[in-house]
């Protein structure tokens, strides 16, 4: 292969790492390093823990989020990590949108519902709740 073959090759592709980070998937390139290599990504269904596996656009990637398994195609490749809109244009969420639920007036929530229970703790015990120290600042006084 020629240099000027490679050079082109070069820019139809981009690290995983590199399109991860410039998508605005991860915080930090090192962090989307370290998730890829952990084993975590998927590849075109195939899994690899290379952070300089080259992707292309039609590649579709699945991995861990948070809570959420995202399922996403590459429509094109990032020259920079630019401003979320941008990002949102290099890519195509193939996973079905989070439950959301609505609010008082009927508007749609921007973030998903949350699932999971507060926790509770017996009162009492342990450090207290703000409502608990106001309670003992009430009781105790005001501050001389």
């Amino acid at each position: 292969m020629s240099s000027a073959e490679q050079g082109n090759a070069s820019t139809e592709s981009l690290r995983i790492d590199k399109w991860l980070w410039q998508a605005r998937f991860f915080k930090s390139r090192s962090l989307a390093s370290k998730v890829v290599q952990g084993g975590k990504v998927r590849v075109n269904k195939a899994p690899t823990s290379k952070a300089h596996y080259a992707v292309r656009p039609g590649d579709v990637l699945t991995f861990q989020q948070g809570s959420l398994t995202r399922v996403i195609e590459i429509l094109a490749l990032g020259t920079r990590r630019g401003p979320a809109p941008e990002a949102r244009q290099l890519y195509n969420d193939l996973a079905p949108p989070p439950e959301r639920g609505p609010l008082a007036d009927g508007e749609e929530r921007d973030r998903p519902v949350r699932m999971s229970a507060p926790a509770v703790r017996e009162e009492g015990t342990g450090r207290p709740t703000k409502k608990e120290r106001r309670q003992l600042d009430k009781a105790l006084g005001p501050d001389d």
